[in-house]
Formats: C-alpha cells, sequence, structure tokens
C-alpha cells in the first residue's frame, strides 16, 4: 500500500436518523444527526437512500462490446451506456448482473469478474455500484427488457468503445467509470 493510505483515520458516527421523505421503493431521505472524530455534533445532515444497483461491461467471443443508444431523463440527449438495474430484495449483486444481462440483452457469459462496489455519494449515500465484466458474452434468448426507455443495442469494437469514452458519450458516471475500469482491466 502506499504509505498515505496506511493511516488510521476515525470513523463519523450516527447519532440518530430520522426519515423526512419516502417515495417508493426507489428513494428515502433522512436527517442524520452525527458526530464527527473531533466531537463535533451536526445535526439534520441529509442523507438519501435509494437502492444498490449492478452494472456490466459484456464483451462477446468475438471481442464486441454490449452497449447501448438510449436517452435517460437525466440525460441531454443520447448517450451510450451499460447493461445495468436495482438488485432486487435480498439478491447478491453478481446474480443480479447475470439477470440483468440476459432481461436486457438476452445474452449469458461464462466468465464474470468482479471490477468493486463503490458507494455513489462518499457524503451522502445514494446507494452502492457493484460493477462486472462479463466476458465470453454468447446470445441465447430473445431480449425480456422491462426498461422505461428506448435502447438499442449495439455491438461495438473496442476501438469504438474508447473513442466513444474519449468523447463523453458514456454520459452517466456509473457507466463511464465502469468502462474505464474494464478498459483497464482487459
Amino acid at each position: 500500500m502506499i504509505g498515505a493510505l496506511t493511516l488510521s483515520m476515525q470513523t463519523w458516527k450516527t447519532l440518530s436518523r430520522e426519515t423526512v421523505l419516502k417515495r417508493g421503493k426507489f428513494l428515502r431521505v433522512e436527517d442524520h444527526t452525527v458526530q464527527l472524530p473531533d466531537g463535533r455534533v451536526i445535526e439534520q445532515w441529509p442523507w438519501v437512500i435509494t437502492p444498490d444497483f449492478i452494472n456490466v461491461v459484456a464483451v462477446t467471443e468475438a471481442g464486441e462490446f454490449l452497449c447501448f443508444r438510449q436517452v435517460k431523463y437525466a440525460v441531454t440527449g443520447e448517450a451510450l451506456a451499460t447493461v445495468g438495474g436495482y438488485l432486487e430484495p435480498g439478491e447478491e449483486p453478481l446474480a443480479a448482473a447475470q439477470r440483468e444481462l440476459l432481461e436486457e440483452t438476452g445474452y449469458e457469459a461464462t466468465q464474470w469478474i468482479a471490477l468493486g462496489q463503490y458507494r455513489v455519494d462518499a457524503n451522502r449515500g445514494a446507494g452502492t455500484a457493484h460493477f462486472f465484466l462479463a466476458l465470453h458474452a454468447h446470445y441465447v434468448a430473445e431480449r425480456n427488457a422491462d426498461d422505461l426507455e428506448e435502447q438499442h443495442l449495439l455491438l461495438l469494437t473496442r476501438t469504438e468503445v474508447e473513442a466513444a469514452l474519449d468523447a463523453d458519450q458514456f454520459k452517466a458516471l456509473p457507466w463511464a467509470a465502469i468502462v474505464a475500469l474494464a478498459l483497464r482491466r482487459l
């Protein structure tokens, strides 16, 4: 480990929490009272709870990357995206990744590599992203996606994916992050 990363630091403590907004299964906001390591107390620290989710970079047996061209409500214009979705209650991240790959693309993969799990917002929560690289993906069934947006499945070369990443075409942070991690791993 790098010297600076071996330091032991104290964490914040949650003294209390109160739900201030609940909108179905996709959003809850809480006010936390937190104590800092130096003893200071901060009241009404906003904490956002959203479901954990997965993203998958899938690469076919021919070396092509499965991506979507789509629009999303919070993204301006068309964007490229990876496979993704929320974990169902009690579902393990890998099982969710395998389910979402099959539902959204009709593909299965024979090799799965975990690329890490990452808190979406280090100070406010907002769920955890679980990233996977799926290799040797092959078509097995019709797509069965229940997504709200229109999606077009694309098969892209590594060169095309790298160019799209460089051109900011993966317009959501999780998509750009997982693509960069997957390219680094390959």
